[in-house]
């Protein structure tokens, strides 16, 4: 189901972020750029580095302290 953008795909992590009513503008916040935001909520196919998962799940923990990697990606 697509949120947000009618038609686009979603990861995993674009599905999580659109149902929890935060924006990838927002998920920018956590110190990672916006091309990279947009590339790891549009495909499953892309995998952050570590650096730029432990951000983004640090980011993620404010809103849902069960949240973790394996929610997204296999690390």
């Amino acid at each position: 189901m697509n949120w947000f953008g009618i038609g686009k795909t979603r990861s995993k992590l674009g599905r999580y972020i659109d149902q929890h009513g935060i924006s990838q503008k927002e998920l920018e916040k956590a110190g990672v750029s916006k091309a990279t935001v947009s590339r790891l909520c549009s495909s499953d196919e892309h995998q952050p580095t570590i650096s730029t998962a432990r951000k983004i799940i640090k980011f993620l923990k404010k809103f849902d302290k069960g949240i973790d990697y394996d929610n997204f990606w296999s690390m």
